[in-house]
């Protein structure tokens, strides 16, 4: 809660978080760019239509991801 009071105070009502997720690490492509498409979907709670994650430096990120987002 105090981190949505700061993001509210700082930046803004509008850019208030509705969720947030602690991740141990974030689903990056070999070259290091993270793929915000497979966070947005897991946010979505679309796990079954990630799409190609063959291009993932480590894949078992995304499992940690969605397991940690289940057990909220």
């Amino acid at each position: 809660q105090m981190l949505k009071d700061w993001v509210r105070r700082e930046i803004g009502p509008i850019a208030t978080p509705d969720h947030i997720q602690f991740a141990p690490a974030l689903p990056k492509t070999r070259s290091g760019k993270i793929m915000r498409r497979i966070l947005r979907k897991v946010a979505a709670n679309e796990h079954d239509s990630l799409g190609d994650i063959s291009t993932l430096a480590d894949p078992a990120v995304v499992e940690d991801i969605i397991n940690n987002r289940k057990n909220k």
